[in-house]
This record gives C-alpha cells, sequence and structure tokens, in this order.
C-alpha cells in the first residue's frame, strides 16, 4: 500500500494564537516579539500583514519598526502556545495516532489507509484544516506526499491556509527548479558549500555526482543526494509507543441543539470511529472522556473509569452515561467529543482465537466475546470497502426516519 503522509503547519503560529484573544490584530500587522529593553529584541512570528512590509522572524524589533511604524507588538507567552498546540495534536489525534511532532508549530501524520474512513488525501486535508479552524481559530496548511520530505516540502510552497500534494513522480517539475535554499535540511552554511561546486537549485543537486557530494559533505552529502530524489524512507515516529495517550473524535454541529436523541445518536458515531480506531492500532483503555462545547461556547469535560476495553459499545455506554450526569437538556450543545486513554502497557485485546486453539483455553473470560466477534467482522468488513460500506442500526434507522 502507497505511503500517505501529512505535514501539519500552522500558519504564523503565536500570532494565530493571540488572534484567539486579541482581535484588534485581525487585518492589522502584528508581531510577537521581546522586549528591546531586556535584550530579546527578536520577532518570533510575524502574521501575514507585517510580511507584507518585508518583516521577518529573527528580525531586529527596531528594524522592524523602521518597515512599519504602526506595527502592533505582543510579548511572547509560552505557555500560552504550549497549551495551544497540545489543543493541536489532541485533534490531530482524532485522524491517527501515527503522529511525529516535529515542532510545536508542526507534525508528520501516517494516514495510509485512512482515505477508508476521511476520504482521499486533499478530501482529509480539508477536514483537518477545517477542523482546527472551527474548533481552534487556527489555520495550517498542509502538505501531501508519500515520504516526510517531500510532505514537508509541499506544506511550504502554498501558505497561508494551503492543501498541496507532492508525489515523488511530481518533484522534476514542482521541487526541482527550487532554490537549495528553499531545501529542508539545508542550512546557510551548506547551501555555500553546494553553491561553491555549482550547485544552485534542487535539481542540480538530484543530478549532480553522488561521490563528490560525499567527498564535499560527507554522509550528508548522500542523505542530501537521495531526499533531492525524493526518497525518504524514514517512518513516522511517536516519540515512543506510550506517547499515544489518546484516541478521540470530535465534531461541531450542524447547528445548536437541545435534542437528546439527535446527541445520541452523534456520539454513536464518535464513539464507532474511536472504538475501531483503537482496535486498528491494538489499544485498550479504561478512560472515557466526554466534551461538550455549549451554544455559548462555554467548554466542559467529564471522565469515567471503566473496564479497560476498545469496543464501541462500552465506550458509548459510558459516554451516555456521562452525558445523562452533566448535560441540563435547556442548555443547547454546539460540540461534542469522546476520547479513549488510559491505555495498558501490553497489547490491549486478544487476538482472534481460532476454534482449534480452544482446548488451551483455561478460563472462559479467555474467550473472546460475540461483541469483539462483531467489531472484528465490522472492522475487516471496512478494510476491505471503506467505512461507509456497513454501519450500525441505530444509525440506519434515525438516517432512514430523517428521510420520511
Amino acid at each position: 500500500m502507497k505511503r500517505v503522509i501529512f505535514l501539519v503547519d500552522m500558519d504564523a503560529f503565536f500570532t494565530s494564537c493571540e488572534l484567539t484573544r486579541h482581535p484588534e490584530i485581525l487585518n492589522n500587522p502584528a508581531v510577537v516579539a521581546g522586549d528591546p529593553k531586556k535584550r530579546s529584541g527578536i520577532i518570533l512570528t510575524a502574521n501575514y500583514e507585517a510580511r507584507k512590509f518585508g518583516i521577518k522572524t529573527t528580525m531586529l524589533l527596531n528594524k522592524a519598526l523602521k518597515l512599519c511604524p504602526h506595527l502592533i507588538i505582543i510579548a511572547p507567552d509560552r505557555n500560552f502556545y504550549k497549551q495551544k498546540s497540545k489543543e493541536v495534536i489532541d485533534i490531530l489525534s482524532s485522524y491517527t495516532p501515527l503522529i511525529e511532532q516535529n515542532s510545536i508549530d508542526e507534525a508528520w501524520l501516517d494516514m495510509t489507509g485512512c482515505e477508508k474512513i476521511f476520504g482521499n488525501p486533499e478530501k482529509s486535508a480539508e477536514l483537518i484544516g477545517t477542523c482546527l479552524k472551527n474548533e481552534l481559530g487556527l489555520s495550517c496548511s498542509i502538505g501531501i506526499s508519500e515520504n516526510k520530505f517531500l510532505s514537508k516540502m509541499a506544506s511550504e510552497m502554498k501558505k497561508p491556509s494551503g492543501i498541496t500534494e507532492l508525489w515523488k513522480k511530481d518533484i522534476r517539475i514542482k521541487l526541482w527548479p527550487q532554490s537549495i535554499n528553499y531545501m529542508y535540511g539545508v542550512g546557510k552554511h551548506t547551501a555555500e558549500k553546494l553553491k561553491n561546486i555549482r550547485i544552485t537549485n534542487i535539481g542540480e543537486l538530484a543530478l549532480s555526482n553522488r561521490d563528490i557530494l560525499i567527498k564535499k559533505l560527507g554522509k550528508m552529502g548522500s542523505e542530501l543526494h537521495a531526499l533531492a530524489n525524493g526518497i525518504d524512507d524514514s517512518p513516522v515516529r511517536p516519540h515512543s509507543r506510550d506517547d499515544i495517550k489518546s484516541i478521540g473524535k470530535s465534531i461541531t454541529l450542524s447547528k445548536d441543539t437541545f435534542d437528546m436523541e439527535y446527541v445520541k445518536i452523534v456520539l454513536m458515531k464518535l464513539c464507532d470511529a474511536v472504538g475501531m480506531t483503537a482496535r486498528k492500532y491494538n489499544k485498550s483503555g479504561h478512560i472515557v472522556q466526554l466534551s461538550i462545547k455549549y451554544y455559548n461556547f462555554h467548554v466542559i469535560t467529564r471522565r469515567t473509569t471503566i473496564p479497560s476495553t476498545c469496543l464501541v459499545k462500552d465506550i458509548y455506554s459510558a459516554s451516555i452515561k456521562l452525558l445523562k450526569n452533566n448535560w441540563s437538556s435547556d442548555t443547547p450543545i454546539r460540540l461534542l467529543g469522546i476520547s479513549l486513554s488510559g491505555f495498558s502497557e501490553e497489547n490491549s485485546f486478544a487476538k482472534q482465537i481460532s476454534m482449534f486453539e480452544l482446548p488451551k483455553i483455561k478460563h472462559y473470560t479467555e474467550i473472546p466475546s460475540k461483541y469483539e466477534k462483531i467489531e472484528d467482522v465490522i472492522s475487516s468488513i471496512r478494510n476491505k470497502y471503506g467505512f461507509s460500506i456497513i454501519n450500525r442500526a441505530v444509525l440506519m434507522n434515525k438516517s432512514s426516519k430523517n428521510k420520511s
């Protein structure tokens, strides 16, 4: 199966975070920068309005003010940005648990096989971008390819709020004409060395003599030559398997609602997605968390502990109890979210047992329940034919009623 890797890069992250609490900077040039009196007068992030004046990251604040005297300056709030970064990763985790955070404002996602759930890569990227914008008020640019290097390069090609596909078959046209300074992994010092041997763009690097590159740059020469040719087999690595701390899914409703029956249907859809994802990655958790955002944007989160599971029926049952205990139905709901966490260290659920293995079983509890067998079948069918090919009866019944 062809790999599908996303690089999600948040646009002008620090200033975008500040926009969520300083609406006055909307459509005005603004930067996040330190205080010159404390010798920290460096631009950390400039919004796109400020960049029109030639203001760039790492520029001295005094120089930026000469370029744009009416520039809005906001002192950095690193704890706020860390919290927003965590919220971004939490949302990305609802699309795939295979996430490698590259920095505070960008991450690689292994989306291989996810088209069966979210649609083709471009559609998946649109869903992610829309979700981040609706839930956090933050925009992103997304690069799509079959490896990490090309997806990173793609993410820089169309900003802000861009979605760019850069497959290996496209590199001669889209990548090779780019300046060597543009290439991810090539710093200023390395770029100068390459220019000294008459390599000024990525295509020239790709077509150059590999042995000469190794002689000039050592091992890095070989690595850069491979990247310029679109070769990168490095996997998307969470820092460790234990870094997959939770699997969640949330949705903003089409309109605020008081309708308990409708909310139950939405919860079933969310639990179905969470449970199937947990099963896909062999994860079982004992903490179910419900998130509710009300019509006035007030958010509550409530959690409960249950026996370790990945079964949709167990996650749904716990979420319904949380809902009934914490939602006053006279307050309309805008958003719902469900997550499963508290994963055990060992593999979470038993492998399907053959009938020929039954004599080896010592305890009745080791035999897969009928619910596990049912979800194994559902998962198998969806993996082969797509997520929408089979659905839960309660969802189909509701859909039929809505049409009638």
